[in-house]
């Protein structure tokens, strides 16, 4: 009969005479494989015009108990990822063309496209731009392979901010292969920088995406990271959305390393569908320890605490000092967290009910994050919880909607604040040490936010002390990464400066009464010599 003359539907199974087979576990999978076609499907086969037997075992025997006339297609196998795939494309066709809906036949996609990292990894030519997903979702099983290609590949560029894996392709005798492209530099790369065997390209974490989007910088191939899929054959990006996500949409080639311990969060996810290659490795998820706290960093963070109010909304940086500053939250209420990442030690304020999401502007009630770093802690509570949303980085960093919080405390820190307010947060003198971020992204968000405050912490002193951090001018080929303009207030373990609406004498002023004593005359010899504050 043709499938346009079929009306009702019925659906039967058949467990399997095997006693080997775990019956409860292909009925769970059934269930899976009717979710997957989408179709609410009658269970009479008296009144129906065809029958599906799904049984649990290859014997076909569900035939023998078909004792009618209705025709009827059979679809064996010992689990659902041992079903005919020619008989079930034929079943999933029946179903979707009966029902009028969308063939959602993600399994036999995902079959096809599962391939070794060595295999997957042949899509990358020479000249080509590879782009990693960001920080701990960096999938360490396809850059492996991809560096093993070094030998035969020629000028590809590696694209990515945060590395948090080995760096191999940035190592010394990878020139020929490899050129590294950092819009954020870390540990692994630094060096390649430094010695001029790799590149820095500033530019605002808010904005990362659209270099991709408008072919600033094409992508011909992503390498991301990525759970195993729900029954709709969705993948959760889990700790990494920021710009993988965008830029899954707009890459020549999309390779995902799928791996059961990524974290499944909800908000960013991509189908089996948009995928070209899938490499399955299960690696543990890279973890960052916790940074330890010492008393400058305590006293810095109860400085930060008594600016925050309660019902407020946080964005925290990374480090030692925006950890510090929740320890002295716990005696806040009803606290909400939007911010480019957090750690564990937000996790520690959720348990005590002192961060709960509820008094947020918008997305109230939820856990609002672009990537996350942390240890297994972090990872299990936001596996699977239904109030963490993992969104891109032109939605989380976007000032525009930053600003539509009340109340907003941006936290972050930085290297050097010299007295104008001009803030160096990424270099040591000429040299690259990390990136513009999102820093620059919250600062203007808070300052758009009723009520809101963005707040640069840093110790007042660097190299055990030798060096003021508060600084006459920034460093000799320093970069400004948050102008005086934008800055607010700034604060060290000696105090808190309030620059916003300042002179620049009075500006001056505040932060040489924050830095460390033992530098406060120089410091004010220095503003007397440049004309900052009278000489007199």
């Amino acid at each position: 009969m043709n499938i346009s003359d079929i009306g009702d539907i019925s659906i039967k199974f058949c467990g399997g005479c095997n006693p080997k087979i775990n019956r409860g576990q292909i009925a769970e999978e059934v269930e899976k494989l009717l979710a997957a076609f989408g179709s609410d499907v009658s269970y009479n086969e008296l009144k129906v015009d065809f029958i599906i037997y799904i049984s649990g075992c290859s014997a076909n025997c569900a035939e023998r108990y078909n004792k009618t006339d209705v025709p009827c297609i059979v679809v064996a196998g010992e689990s659902i990822d041992s079903l005919p795939v020619a008989e079930y494309n034929l079943a999933a066709e029946i179903i979707s063309r009966v029902r009028g809906i969308a063939l959602n036949n993600w399994k036999t996609t995902y079959r096809d496209k599962i391939v070794s990292a060595e295999q997957a990894l042949k899509s990358v030519k020479s000249g080509d731009r590879v782009l990693l997903g960001h920080a701990c979702g960096e999938p360490p099983t396809l850059v492996d392979a991809l560096v093993e290609r070094a030998p035969e590949l020629s000028n590809v560029e590696i694209v990515h901010m945060v590395a948090m894996g080995k760096g191999k392709y940035a190592q010394p005798g990878m020139e020929k292969s490899f050129r590294h492209n950092g819009l954020f530099i870390g540990a692994p790369t630094r060096k390649a920088l430094e010695e001029g065997r790799a590149d820095y390209t500033p530019c605002f974490f808010s904005e990362i995406p659209r270099l991709f989007q408008d072919k600033i910088l094409p992508v011909d191939v992503l390498l991301m990271q990525v759970t195993p899929p729900d029954e709709e054959g969705y993948c959760s990006l889990g700790v990494s959305s920021d710009y993988t996500k965008p830029a899954s949409q707009c890459s020549g080639t999309v390779i995902a390393q799928m791996n059961k311990f990524m974290p499944w969060t909800e908000g960013s996810k991509i189908h089996l569908d948009e995928l070209n290659y899938i490499v399955e490795s299960d690696t543990p998820i890279v973890e960052l320890a916790p940074p330890k706290i010492g008393d400058v960093e305590r006293a810095i963070g109860q400085n930060v605490a008594a600016l925050i109010c309660d019902g407020a909304t946080l964005q925290l940086g990374i480090g030692a000092i925006p950890d510090a500053v929740l320890l002295f939250l716990e005696e806040k209420k009803d606290l909400g967290i939007h911010s480019e990442m957090f750690s564990d030690g937000v996790v520690h304020l959720a348990e005590l009910g002192v961060v709960n999401n509820k008094k947020k502007t918008i997305n109230t009630g939820k856990f609002t994050a672009t990537f996350l770093m942390g240890t297994r802690k972090l990872y299990d509570f936001v596996d699977h919880n239904p109030d963490v949303q993992m969104l891109p980085v032109d939605y989380v960093n976007d000032p525009y909607v930053a600003g539509q919080y009340d109340n907003l405390m941006s936290i972050n820190s930085a290297l050097q604040v010299d007295l104008m307010g001009q803030v160096n947060a990424e270099m040591i003198g000429p040299n690259q040490f990390s990136g513009i971020g999102g820093q620059v992204d919250f600062v203007r968000g808070a300052s758009r936010s009723k009520g809101g405050k963005s707040i640069i912490a840093l110790p007042s002193t660097a190299a055990g002390g030798k060096i003021s951090r508060i600084c006459i001018v920034l460093d000799h080929g320093a970069g400004v990464t948050t102008s005086r303009g934008d800055v607010h207030y700034v604060v060290t373990e000696y105090g808190v400066a309030d620059l916003r609406g300042k002179s620049l004498r009075l500006r001056a002023e505040a932060l040489i009464a924050i830095a460390h004593p033992d530098f406060r005359e120089a410091l004010r010899a220095g503003a007397k010599e440049l004309g900052r504050i009278p000489k007199n």
